[in-house]
């Protein structure tokens, strides 16, 4: 597998459930706020609330882009609101911190999320200075992944070249255009997908890294 990696310069990292596991059940807590979010926004019911974000998320590929394109929504109070959450559960990880130390050329991290969320994650779980750069939705225009312009815009502005990229994520969708852009693409959760744009799954991002050493 380490030759599968030999030609990559440029690490991509999404950021949740990615670089730290589900089991913390961080997005638990960004989903409780959305819904309330939306309730006051939106003047719906809680349960109404819930039903129109999976359907933003599942249709335009965030909760965000759903109420943008459908509420004509600005996106600076949702995203201040849904990120201000406890980090009390992201604990370090030695294991991954090592693995990603060892990844030879640049690391960065993109999310669907803000890049000061991202940083205060990455700050809990002992890595934030791992990485050379981070980028969010902001950086992408508002743009979420999978959109394909939302991949380009935070590409451009970072400069690497694609074709010695690799891509970890935990959301397939998100991995289909880094795939088509000549990324590696690593499926980072505890089942696989069969996707075709997929190249590798793991279930355990720090010993997945620890075979590339």
């Amino acid at each position: 597998m380490r030759d599968d990696f030999s030609h990559v310069e440029t690490w991509v990292f999404d950021l949740d459930n990615t670089l730290y596991p589900p089991e913390m059940r961080l997005f638990d807590q960004i989903e409780d706020r959305m819904r309330d979010f939306m309730v006051r926004a939106l003047e719906v019911s809680p349960e109404e609330a819930d039903r129109l974000r999976h359907l933003y998320w599942t249709e335009h590929g965030t909760t965000l882009a759903g109420l943008m394109a459908r509420h004509a929504m600005a996106p600076e109070a949702f995203l201040e609101e849904v990120h201000d959450i406890s980090f009390d559960a992201v604990t370090p990880d030695d294991a991954l911190t090592e693995g990603i130390a060892a990844l030879p050329g640049r690391r960065i991290v993109y999310t669907n999320g803000t890049a000061p969320y991202a940083r205060n994650v990455l700050a809990a779980r002992g890595i934030v200075h791992l990485f050379d750069a981070v980028y969010g939705v902001t950086e992408a225009g508002f743009r979420p992944k999978p959109d394909r312009a939302a991949f380009e815009t935070v590409f451009g502005l970072d400069g690497f070249a694609t074709e010695r990229a690799a891509m970890f994520e935990d959301d397939p969708r998100n991995l289909a255009v880094p795939h088509a852009m000549g990324l590696r693409t690593v499926h980072v959760a505890p089942e696989p997908d069969p996707a075709d744009h997929i190249h590798h799954h793991t279930a355990d991002l720090a010993g997945f890294l620890a075979q590339l050493a």
